[in-house]
């Protein structure tokens, strides 16, 4: 994978459910690198999963969980506030 970019800002909601429920279904081997990606169909991620590499099956999970509950949450807090 390419130097370490933007990490999780460049990452769409809907990316990291592909991402998420292609670990979960097995099509997506980790630890996360450009090979599995391609394999998995998710080619077009490849410069933008750095913040994933190294991580086992179960750590990758943890971090997109992670993540899209608090997408969903801070969404949640921007439609009560505005």
């Amino acid at each position: 994978m390419a130097s370490m970019g933007k990490a999780l800002t460049g990452l769409g909601e809907r990316d990291l459910e592909h991402l998420l429920r292609r670990v979960h279904d097995g099509t997506l081997e980790c630890p996360v690198d450009q090979r599995t990606l391609f394999r998995a169909g998710l080619s077009y991620l490849i410069d933008r999963v750095d913040f994933l590499q190294g991580l086992d099956a179960r750590g990758t999970r943890a971090v997109l969980v992670a993540v899209l509950a608090e997408r969903r949450a801070a969404a949640r807090r921007a439609g009560r506030d505005g």
